[in-house]
């Protein structure tokens, strides 16, 4: 059996899954691949192929406490209250050409392509579907251990394409115009997705909820840039960049939507509106590093229509969008600025399995 999970890049909407807020990402073509027969030992045997490590997991997870980063038991528990039990054992082969803690949401492709390999295996009291493989992924990764991330990483994972996410009530419109060409930009710096993410989030909902207490009909999702000025006007200074951050990008992701649903995107303006996006991250949330900034400053001199930061910040890749006749200037030119790999992507299907004979 295999089963095969793709990673993720934001386009727009950075920080903003997490207050419920839409985004626009896409499913690239790097992948995590679980390749898994059945065993004689009761137990799952399970080789890190890229890593070299090897580790054993039991059919059934007690009630000991599982670490916050420990996908694989985390959604053998989840799933077990789905009615998707263990009875055989699997040896189990994970790899995968993702680059690790890098922004590309390896650890999502990982936990979706575990947990199709685990309905495929035992089912499950569900109807299977995109959504609620992604629905059991998020449950793992951020519902069981009350951890700060959003739905953006699950849902774009299990759905694949370009997607709009709605993250409060998931719907999705799937964009199938082209854009031209991305090019990733990989920095080698290590993110630290937990600590960001909740440090970036709490401040984003005290400055929202400052707001709520003096307009109590205030809501994130439908206020106006336009009124930006006036809202500040109830938010403490040191919370006034993660407020102006979360209307600004908001406001930029609408905008894009409206572009990418035309029959022939303008790359000149999705580009502006990702510069912009990125100037919200680098100069508000403050998600960036010099490295980081010096790669950007590297490919749009080098004619990216626009570049920013993916993922949670402190590290992690670049996005770049370009011609196709301009990929390889963009691949040498973030290499040249320091990058540890760079590469074109294209748009992928989502997550899925198949039988081997």
């Amino acid at each position: 059996m295999l089963s095969v999970a793709p990673a993720r890049i934001c386009l727009f909407g950075d920080h903003q899954d997490y207050l419920q807020l839409p985004v626009i990402a896409c499913a690239i073509d790097r992948k995590i691949q679980i390749e898994a027969s059945i065993n004689d030992r009761g137990c799952f045997l399970i080789h890190k192929t890229n890593m070299n490590e090897s580790v054993t997991l039991p059919l059934l997870i007690d009630k000991r406490k599982i670490t916050k980063t420990d996908y694989l038991e985390t959604a053998l528990r989840v799933l077990s209250r789905y009615g998707c039990i263990p009875t055989r054992g699997y040896d189990v082969e994970i790899e995968g050409n993702i680059p690790i803690n890098a922004g590309l949401s390896s650890s999502s492709a990982l936990t979706i392509a575990w947990i199709q390999f685990l309905i495929e295996a035992y089912g499950i009291d569900k109807k299977v579907t995109p959504d609620l493989i992604a629905q059991l992924a998020y449950e793992t990764e951020v519902l069981e251990h009350k951890t700060s991330g959003g739905k953006m990483d699950q849902f774009t994972i299990a759905l694949g394409n370009m997607i709009y996410l709605n993250t409060f009530n998931n719907a999705h419109t799937i964009f199938f115009n082209p854009i031209g060409q991305m090019v990733i930009g990989v920095s080698g710096i290590a993110k630290d997705t937990l600590g960001s993410l909740s440090f970036l989030k709490e401040n984003a909902l005290k400055a929202i909820d400052q707001v709520k207490q003096k307009l109590l009909s205030f809501e994130i999702s439908t206020a106006s840039i336009s009124d930006l000025e006036h809202y500040l006007t109830f938010v403490t200074p040191e919370l006034a960049p993660f407020f102006t951050a979360a209307i600004t990008n908001h406001h930029l992701t609408k905008l894009a939507k409206l572009e990418l649903e035309k029959a022939k995107p303008n790359l000149v303006v999705l580009g502006k509106l990702m510069n912009l996006h990125h100037q919200q991250l680098k100069n508000n949330l403050k998600i960036t590093t010099p490295k980081i900034d010096n790669m950007i400053s590297a490919v749009l001199d080098a004619g990216a229509y626009g570049a920013k930061i993916v993922g949670s910040g402190g590290g992690g890749c670049i996005v770049a969008l370009t011609d196709q006749n301009n990929t390889n200037a963009l691949v040498e030119s973030f290499k040249n600025a320091g990058a540890v790999d760079a590469f074109v992507v294209v748009q992928s299907s989502g997550s899925e399995t198949k039988k081997i004979f």
